[in-house]
């Protein structure tokens, strides 16, 4: 989260305080509903060039849709597959630790808040869920992994 800006397809280019409006007015005007907010980081090796990581930040809107912003950014290294997935989680625990420092703990953020990471029972990625879970649940944060971390990979993916 280098330069601070994030692109969303319903308002185009935006900072990290203008998120943070957006989030407190969608939720503010919509008291009716519960909320989840979900942060996860998928990445895509770019051969020679390094990775590209997506961090996608999702306001949920539980039973009504939602809304998305994500960040692209190119680490210009080029990384094994498990220092990829522990750089995606890194990434999204840095962007979630923006959150709680914006919102405050004492406002109830960490009830709705969880990251979702790449990583799932099938494929090369199994080995890792214990690390990479343990290491999100350790700094306070809830975690999800496939087929439930769509934060991740879905979301994020779609602009890897």
């Amino acid at each position: 989260m280098t330069n601070g800006k994030f692109q969303s397809p319903t308002f185009g280019e935006l900072s990290f305080n203008q998120i943070i409006s957006k989030i407190v007015n969608l939720v503010e005007s919509n008291s009716d509903y519960p909320f989840r907010l979900i942060i996860g980081t998928d990445s895509q090796d770019k051969n020679s060039h390094g990775a590209d990581f997506v961090t996608a930040v999702i306001v949920h809107k539980v039973g009504a849709g939602g809304i998305y912003f994500w960040q692209r950014e190119t680490n210009p290294n080029r990384l094994a597959m498990k220092a990829r997935i522990m750089e995606e989680a890194v990434r999204s625990l840095v962007c979630a630790q923006k959150f709680l420092d914006a919102f405050g703990r004492e406002n109830g953020i960490m009830k709705i808040l969880e990251i979702h990471v790449d990583v799932g029972q099938k494929g090369p990625t199994r080995e890792m869920i214990a690390e990479v879970v343990g290491m999100i649940r350790g700094s306070g944060f809830e975690v999800k992994i496939k087929p439930d971390a769509f934060g991740a990979s879905k979301v994020a993916d779609r602009h890897t």
